[in-house]
This record gives C-alpha cells, structure tokens and sequence, in this order.
C-alpha cells in the first residue's frame, strides 16, 4: 500500500505485521491446505512479487513447504513457535531500549574488518 509523500519523509509510515508474519500466520491458520503464492498474496491483500520473495526466505528457514505452484506451513509448528518467540522477544529488546542506533555502534566498534574481508 502506498504512503503520502509527508509520511515516508517524516518517517511516520503505517505499521502493522510483516508481510513474513501475515504469510505464517495465514498458511497457519489454512494449514490443512496449499496455496498458490497468487492465492496467498490475495488472502492476505498484499502483493504477489512481495508474497513471493517472503515465500523464499521462509523457505529458507524451513518455515515453509514448497511443491510445484503450491506452498504450505512446515509440518515442524515447534519449528514455527521458536521462530515466533525469537521474533517476538527481538521486538520487545527493540520497544525496551530503542534498538541499535547504527551511528552509535559504529563510533564503538573495533575497526576491525569482518572476517569476509580479511585477506589471509
């Protein structure tokens, strides 16, 4: 859904659930059925490219079940459950204490390169 030009630039933009999240939440709450990624993407009101490209990161979590056109919840719901206590008590961290300020993490942090850069 598109936002007024004021409220992307003031930052002040809805929020709401994830798309990751309203997919969990949908094919759990179907979970005795698949779905086409248009199909989810409808059930949900949201876009299909952005369904799809959710679709494949929670398939990469192994959230998600993939066969053919079709995708389902994970059979793993325990799985599914720690996903969710993970996301949840990140959030609350985040609520608690504002979260990680980027400018100041980056006035503390070693200089050190990430090992990706290091030519050893």
């Amino acid at each position: 859904m598109p936002v007024r030009i004021e409220e992307f630039e003031t930052g002040k933009l809805p929020s709401g659930p994830s798309v990751p999240e309203q997919v969990i939440a949908y094919l759990y709450a179907n979970r005795d059925q698949a779905f086409t990624r248009s199909e989810i993407a409808t059930g949900i009101g949201e876009d299909p490219n952005t369904v799809g490209t959710a679709l494949s990161r929670l398939k990469q979590r192994d959230l998600v079940r993939h066969k053919g056109e079709y995708w389902a919840i994970t059979n793993d719901l325990e799985r599914v459950a720690d996903a969710y206590a993970l996301h949840s008590t990140t959030e609350r961290f985040d609520d608690d204490d504002g979260g990680i300020d980027p400018d100041e993490w980056d006035a503390v942090a070693p200089d050190e390169p990430h090992p990706s850069e290091r030519n050893e």
